[in-house]
């Protein structure tokens, strides 16, 4: 019993240490997955932070979308409230010059670019006569371009007249070496603003002027006169307020008007249905195409019923002193209504130029100095008229 007791005991002794050792295992075990507990538990608040983190993003990114919509969708509708804001605008203009119960006689149309100075005393000397007379000729101003400073002074006469603005981007190519890119946009211009009047105003005629050109008391009344004829007579092509030789020491009388073979241009006005066969054929710079007229004429005065003072332009003021600055303008208000036009019709103008020819009387030329100033400047004229015609015409339309 003794031994047994004796073997029990030393059986327990090893039994505790390995008791022991296990105890220390536990622990040590626990003690690892307490720390692995606690970094998952860490790593778990880190990626749930992170995880808020991106959702607060996504949020903000989601909301900054949002907005972006919401400003676009507001953008869009101010665009559209804008375009419909300008239509009405426009219809408003038209409806406050125009009277509905008379037809317009013709639009008039002011060609401008990037000279608000020039425009705005093109635009004084129009309305001084245009406001009396609004509702035959509602006018319109034409900006090529998008010069700010004649934007401006355009819009500033937004109770008065209609604003047009034509945008080109596209590159202009030159057909000959030397010319100048001006009149290639020029081109464009006329193009763009007349189709727009004829097409989309739908106006049956529309008389054009520039941005450096003031008008005689009785240049709305001429045209009225000479719109009858234009219409009852096709061999008419177009009617101009001007004279290429009008010159202050060759004309006197106001109430003169012939029809001529080349085109005077410099205010002039033309029919819609001229215009719907020029159109599909308009050139890429310079007007030579209106002296290729099939035979048809246009009505001109001896007296200009316009003053070009545009010394600096497209042309940079080559023909200015020579030719523009000494023009006369009529300065007397013809009743042209009281006038019988019916001599300029094509059956009947040659007669009557034959008698004024036949009525002529030779002058007596006395040799002085200023007699041969005069033939001289003549010469030039004709040398001018005859060496560069179509580029004088093409350099007179300017921006």
């Amino acid at each position: 019993m003794a031994k047994l007791s004796c073997d029990f005991r030393f059986f327990l002794i090893p039994a505790a240490f390995l008791f022991i050792y296990i105890q220390m295992r536990l622990f040590t075990t626990q003690s690892e997955y307490a720390d692995r507990m606690a970094e998952a538990v860490d790593a778990e608040h880190h990626c749930t932070s992170q995880t808020r983190l991106l959702i607060d993003q996504i949020s903000m990114q989601q909301e900054q979308i949002v907005a972006l919509e919401e400003g676009k969708k507001r953008k869009d509708q101010e665009c559209a409230q804008l375009k419909a804001l300008i239509n009405d605008l426009e219809k408003k203009a038209l409806q406050r010059i125009i009277n509905k119960t008379q037809v317009p006689v013709a639009a008039v149309v002011i060609m401008a670019c990037n000279r608000a100075d020039y425009l705005e005393r093109t635009v004084a000397s129009v309305l001084k006569y245009q406001s009396s007379v609004a509702s035959k000729y509602p006018l319109f101003i034409s900006q090529d371009g998008s010069d700010p400073n004649v934007k401006t002074k355009a819009l500033s006469y937004y109770n008065q007249l209609t604003y047009m603005q034509h945008i080109d981007y596209d590159p202009v190519h030159t057909e000959r070496p030397g010319e100048l890119i001006a009149y290639y946009k020029i081109a464009r211009h006329y193009k763009w603003a007349l189709d727009e009047l004829f097409n989309k105003h739908n106006f049956d005629r529309v008389i054009i002027l520039e941005d450096d050109m003031e008008i005689a008391p009785d240049f709305f009344d001429y045209f009225e006169a000479a719109a009858a004829l234009l219409d009852k007579d096709k061999s008419i092509m177009a009617v101009s307020s001007w004279n290429d030789n009008g010159q202050k020491q060759f004309v006197y009388d106001p109430y003169a008007l012939y029809r001529s073979d080349f085109f005077p241009g410099l205010g002039w006005m033309l029919t819609r249905s001229t215009w719907n066969e020029l159109s599909p054929k308009w050139p890429k710079a310079y007007p030579s195409w209106l002296n290729n007229h099939k035979g048809r004429q246009f009505l001109r005065p001896e007296v200009c019923r316009t003053y070009n003072f545009g010394e600096h332009g497209s042309s940079m003021g080559q023909f200015f002193q020579n030719y523009l600055q000494p023009i006369k303008m009529n300065d007397i208000k013809v009743d042209w209504n009281s006038q019988d036009l019916s001599y300029l019709l094509e059956d009947k103008f040659a007669k009557y130029f034959a008698g004024i020819l036949k009525m002529a009387k030779p002058a007596m030329c006395v040799f002085s100095i200023e007699i041969n100033q005069t033939l001289k400047t003549l010469h030039g004229n004709l040398e001018f008229l005859k060496n560069g015609r179509t580029a004088y015409q093409g350099q007179h339309i300017k921006e």
